[in-house]
């Protein structure tokens, strides 16, 4: 790894390596990868440096050990319901994700194993290109916790599967398999579990040895999509932000750490 990614320490970042590819790691032990304050800094950050790193043609994010996120860590949700000042750092933060990697000029490929949820799955679904494993477990948990579903859903789950499959998960909380995400459209490429990592090197490596401003170029035009659509993510972590402040949290909250159902009022 470069100086340039010093900062960047709650993430393993190795590389790049003789063909450019960039591997970015969310690695949480014990904690199936959760994104804690660090990570989630980090991972608003990181794509800047991305894109200004001369030598990196191609990003690989993935999680440490066949899993790729549990989403947020509790210990940062409890402080986004309980602070205003901290909810309002997350909230720049979250729009940080989403648009910085929407601008980074290089391609961004996540490889997505075993559980990817809120945050992990901001990032995993953000990505240009997604593989994913077939037994992947896909969830947007939000409306589950009883906030908005605000991490990225709403800029572009309605462009990758439809409006009416967007509305029937992020409203239900439903989870999905890998293979399902793949067939509608959520996610580019469906492989084996064991293979997640290596289709993600292969077609990094056709990436990173391909014509870079035409696929810069070509990524960025087909962001604008995105870029149009920026005003209903703005729309959608405002009111999830907004949903912290409210009792229907304190209930999700405590459902979780209880492990029962929620019981909405």
């Amino acid at each position: 790894m470069t100086d340039r990614y010093e900062n960047f320490s709650a993430l393993t970042i190795t590389g790049p390596d003789e063909n450019g590819i960039l591997d970015i790691c969310i690695d949480t032990p014990g904690k199936m990868n959760a994104v804690d304050e660090g990570k989630h800094k980090a991972l608003a950050n990181v794509w800047r440096a991305v894109d200004e790193d001369p030598d990196t043609k191609v990003a690989v994010v993935h999680g440490a050990n066949g899993t790729f996120s549990a989403g947020g860590d509790m210990a940062m949700i409890e402080k986004i319901m309980a602070d205003f000042d901290y909810r309002a750092g997350s909230l720049r933060e979250a729009k940080d994700i989403v648009y910085n990697m929407i601008n980074c000029s290089k391609v961004i490929i996540s490889a997505i194993e075993g559980t990817a949820v809120g945050a992990g799955l901001a990032v995993a679904f953000m990505a240009d290109i997604s593989v994913i494993g077939k037994n992947a477990r896909i969830l947007d948990g939000h409306t589950k916790l009883g906030v908005a579903a605000g991490d990225h859903a709403a800029i572009i789950w309605p462009l990758l599967c439809g409006m009416a499959k967007a509305k029937y998960y992020l409203l239900t909380c439903d989870s999905m398999t890998g293979e399902q995400a793949e067939a509608m459209g959520l996610a580019s490429v469906c492989v084996e579990d064991e293979d997640v990592l290596t289709e993600a090197y292969k077609v990094a490596t056709k990436l990173a040895t391909g014509s870079q401003s035409a696929i810069r170029w070509t990524k960025y035009s087909l962001n604008n999509w995105l870029r149009a659509a920026g005003p209903i993510f703005d729309t959608s972590v405002a009111l999830e932000m907004l949903g912290f402040t409210g009792p229907d949290v304190q209930e999700g909250h405590a459902a979780i750490t209880e492990k029962r159902r929620p019981n909405f009022a």
